[in-house]
């Protein structure tokens, strides 16, 4: 188990962005939240094996999410399981 936060540069907000992020990521079993930042940008949290959070992040950059991506950051961490479930925040 592994987690992955990734900060999703673009028009993201407002686009129905979070909720698709929030659907992909329950297709893929994992658990977390997606959120809007101040600066206009999405913070993603995921939590589940490694290859299904490589899966979710080929998707937030695969160009066909709601509004428009210019760039991901991701970073990699241990999970800290204490998530349950995967929402919008």
């Amino acid at each position: 188990m592994i987690r992955l936060t990734a900060w999703v540069r673009g028009r993201v907000q407002g686009v129905g962005f979070r909720w698709w992020t929030r659907s992909r990521a329950l297709e893929l079993g994992l658990v977390g939240w997606a959120a809007n930042l101040a600066d206009g940008r999405v913070e993603v949290v995921a939590e589940g094996p490694r290859e299904s959070c490589d899966k979710l992040l080929d998707l937030l950059r695969g160009g066909d999410t709601p509004g428009h991506v210019e760039g991901v950051v991701e970073r990699w961490s241990e999970a800290k399981r204490s998530i349950a479930g995967f929402v919008e925040r």
